[in-house]
């Protein structure tokens, strides 16, 4: 390997690398020699020329430097193979019966900026970082030749691609696809549109969820809110549910959840609004003077979007929060349960947690927390890197 150039750190900036964490900060540098192109491979050292492994740099980021590996490599297609075969055999050890999942899931996996989705025999690649997008050819041989998909899309359409001084990118790399492809989770059936759907198709983040939740749903009447193809629903009502009530304000949505139901045969317990969540909540948990309002549901589903993209908006993303919890709380029967999730990073699971407790006292309810939700095991959390956990959630029983 020819010498690569050196991105000096600063003193003390070397802690957390050595510690694991890939990402060196602008104000971490304290000097490059000689000065690196954008996007190639270099060497990291600490200020004491010590080395502590190589990545890719790129000057346009706040990121500068993403680490690949603690020691000297070869970043060609060979190494993403290796890299590629590590993070699938983690697949195959704690989801085996999985056919659609995360294969890579970029800093969880020692990738950054690289995002590969398995589709049944389809692959949806999204690359976020300047460094990976050289590498792209050499990332789509390596999936051929380890999984021999039938395609290979990508959906790098994510803003972060502006902070790397890259453009968007969508389209075919590899093979042919027409239409939507059906995705088998737990045994049901989904439809997802790869090419022009929400994120790169479905949210798997929740497939062992979307379990876990269902056995609360034996005889229940259920309320699956921001819910999306159906994934909680419909797991739901496949577990037994009396009926369950999808609400998202996509159209397409809630079409194209119905038609899941019907393609799993459960669309008789299942009805869709779209609507505006909050809206809808709000209208219904409104009572007249002298009104009791009459709770109607046993679980409630509360799986919504990111309500915050950095940590200046978490008092709003916490308002939210409460909101949703003081709705659902109302709406929910004596002894039934509230399932409710946060995706955002910069909610910790103790501040989300509070959100339900806060709601709980101005409602007047007591609650008995009954289950610990967290991301799939495809979305590996490594926890000398907080990014990789964003997914928590909680199910809550209505005790009083």
């Amino acid at each position: 390997m020819s010498t690569l150039p050196t991105v000096q750190l600063k003193p003390g900036e070397a802690d957390r690398v050595v510690a694991g964490h890939p990402w060196v900060y602008r104000n971490s540098v304290r000097r490059l020699t000689p000065p690196p192109v954008d996007g190639d491979l270099v060497q990291v050292k600490d200020h004491r020329q010590r080395l502590l492994g190589v990545g890719f740099f790129n000057s346009k980021s706040q990121i500068q430097v993403r680490m690949l590996a603690p020691e000297r490599v070869m970043v060609d297609r060979a190494f993403f193979q290796q890299r590629l075969q590590a993070a699938l055999a983690v697949r195959r050890r704690f989801m085996p019966d999985a056919t659609s999942f995360r294969i890579v899931n970029a800093e969880s996996d020692f990738l950054s900026g690289l995002i590969v989705d398995k589709y049944e025999d389809v692959l949806v690649v999204q690359i976020s970082a300047l460094g990976m997008e050289r590498h792209k050819a050499s990332v789509v041989a390596a999936l051929q030749e380890l999984l021999g998909p039938r395609a290979i899309l990508e959906r790098s359409d994510v803003a972060s691609r502006a902070f790397e001084g890259l453009p968007e990118a969508n389209g075919l790399l590899a093979g042919e696809l027409a239409g939507p492809v059906t995705v088998q989770l737990n045994g049901l059936k989904f439809e997802a549109d790869l090419a022009a759907g929400h994120k790169t198709g479905l949210y798997l983040d929740q497939q062992t969820n979307y379990e876990a939740v269902a056995r609360f749903a034996k005889d229940a009447q259920v309320l699956d809110c921001f819910s999306f193809l159906g994934g909680f629903a419909l797991h739901a009502a496949r577990a037994g549910a009396a009926q369950v009530h999808l609400l998202d304000q996509s159209a397409s949505a809630t079409a194209a959840a119905l038609r899941n139901a019907a393609a799993n045969g459960l669309q008789a317990r299942c009805t869709a609004e779209t609507v505006n969540v909050f809206d809808w909540l709000k209208a219904n948990t409104q009572a007249a003077p002298h009104e009791k309002l009459i709770p109607r549901f046993d679980l409630i589903v509360l799986d919504p979007p990111s309500f915050t993209r950095n940590r200046a908006a978490v008092p709003n993303a916490l308002r939210g929060y409460k909101e949703l919890h003081v709705r659902a709380l109302k709406l929910l029967r004596r002894g039934g349960v509230l399932a409710t999730f946060c995706c955002s990073h910069h909610v910790n699971a103790d501040l989300f947690q509070d959100s339900v407790l806060s709601a709980a006292y101005d409602t007047r309810k007591i609650l008995r927390r009954v289950a610990v939700y967290s991301q799939a095991p495809d979305h590996p959390i490594i926890p000398m890197i907080p990014e990789t956990e964003y997914l928590k959630g909680f199910a809550f029983e209505l005790v009083r």
